[in-house]
């Protein structure tokens, strides 16, 4: 037995309040998220559902117009990447940016196979094959996307599709 008595466990307050996640500001635009994910279709869905989560956090809210249309265009670039870009023991790469203004955000998709470039899609609406499920992807893109395109690769071999959206107006969401 001991003699000497127990001491209370004392607790510390943090000296200053902690504020809850969803009370937390949007961050100011001109922000980037960007990030590499393995080269399958798990890593084109984790890119997706990313982007979307960054996207809402950026103040452009889940079940909007424009971040449905920011979701669809990451999905079909990044499906592309996995499809036609994927180079085994390579990743793709996704980039978000926000211009500083806050009205245009720019999706990166960058891969390392150089021998497969994105053609523009040239399919008349009601043309042969039109019912076809795969295909469609960049002119869902180009439907969607203010303006798109891509470039080499500065650093490597490959290419970068990007797309860039515009907003009408910043809060006509």
């Amino acid at each position: 037995m001991t003699t000497k008595p127990i001491k209370p466990i004392s607790t510390t307050q943090p000296t200053t309040p902690c504020t809850p996640l969803d009370a937390a500001p949007a961050p100011p635009p001109g922000h980037t998220f960007e990030m590499r994910f393995t080269s399958t279709p798990r890593g084109a869905r984790l890119a997706r559902r990313l982007a979307a989560v960054r996207l809402d956090a950026w103040g452009i809210p889940y079940g909007t117009d424009p971040h449905d249309a920011l979701v669809l265009i990451v999905a079909e670039l990044t499906a592309n990447a996995v499809r036609h870009g994927h180079v085994p023991g390579r990743d793709f790469h996704l980039r978000l940016r926000a211009t500083p203004d806050g009205r245009t955000v720019r999706v990166e998709v960058t891969d390392t196979r150089t021998e497969r470039l994105p053609c523009r899609p040239a399919v008349p609406e009601g043309a042969a094959g039109a019912e076809e499920e795969a295909g469609r992807g960049l002119l869902l893109v180009s439907h969607l996307a203010t303006r798109w395109d891509w470039h080499p690769r500065p650093d490597g071999p490959g290419k970068t599709v990007w797309a860039e959206y515009a907003f009408p107006s910043r809060r006509q969401w």
